[in-house]
């Protein structure tokens, strides 16, 4: 699959699958539109927690679980992080992702670095409150334990790219991985989408969205926020 770095609005940049025809973060900024989706609409709200389950549907870039693992050392948590990803980067690729500096934390390159370099299903300690597997699988083939979960990245390609990601069965499987009180994130708002998670069983509520898109997804399960 060839991936090419793209550039967007807040200088972060992104990658664009030539396979699928479609940028992995918003062209409005990266960075930005993690941290508004996944880390203020998710992480955050679970943060009380302390210790934390996360799944991550598209692990990509590996910016969300970099802005997790800078969440994880300000909040005191503890992170075990299951990415899952068809297409792991190759290093050519990931060494060009400068999200650490862009964030003023050079020290977190190591660990961004690190996380790319963690061998596919097999976990590893990035440090010793953080837990990252990558498994290296479709979502459709992964058999994910009942109620293990508080909190879902969901973070595929869009529908129109992968609507096999974003049906009523996909979802059903996630809210049976998830614990109760748990919650999921998602950048899509479209209708298809809401329907299929409250379908499956979730309470959604769609939220203002980050620069350039009007609203997001938050999904629960028997959680009220």
């Amino acid at each position: 699959m060839t991936i090419l770095l793209t550039p967007t609005a807040d200088g972060s940049p992104t990658l664009y699958s030539e396979t699928y025809g479609e940028h992995y973060h918003s062209s409005h900024g990266a960075i930005q539109e993690s941290e508004h989706i996944f880390i203020k609409a998710g992480l955050q709200q679970v943060a009380d927690k302390k210790n934390i389950n996360i799944l991550e549907v598209g692990f990509g870039t590996g910016l969300n679980a970099l802005l997790t693992f800078r969440e994880s050392l300000l909040k005191g948590l503890k992170i075990n992080y299951v990415g899952i990803e068809t297409v792991l980067l190759d290093e050519s690729i990931y060494t060009q992702l400068n999200y650490a500096a862009l964030l003023r934390q050079d020290e977190l390159q190591p660990v961004f670095i690190r996380m790319h370099e963690v061998p596919a299903n097999i976990p590893r300690y990035i440090s010793e409150v953080f837990i990252l597997q990558k498994l290296n699988a479709r979502l459709e083939d992964v058999v994910l334990a009942d109620a293990s979960y508080d909190l879902v990245y969901f973070d595929a390609f869009s529908p129109a790219i992968q609507p096999e990601l974003w049906e009523e069965a996909i979802f059903h499987k996630l809210y049976k991985a998830m614990k109760p009180n748990s919650i999921l994130t998602t950048y899509s708002a479209k209708g298809s989408v809401k329907r299929a998670l409250l379908a499956a069983g979730f309470k959604v509520e769609l939220l203002d969205g980050p620069v350039g898109k009007r609203h997001i997804i938050r999904a629960s399960k028997n959680y009220e926020l």
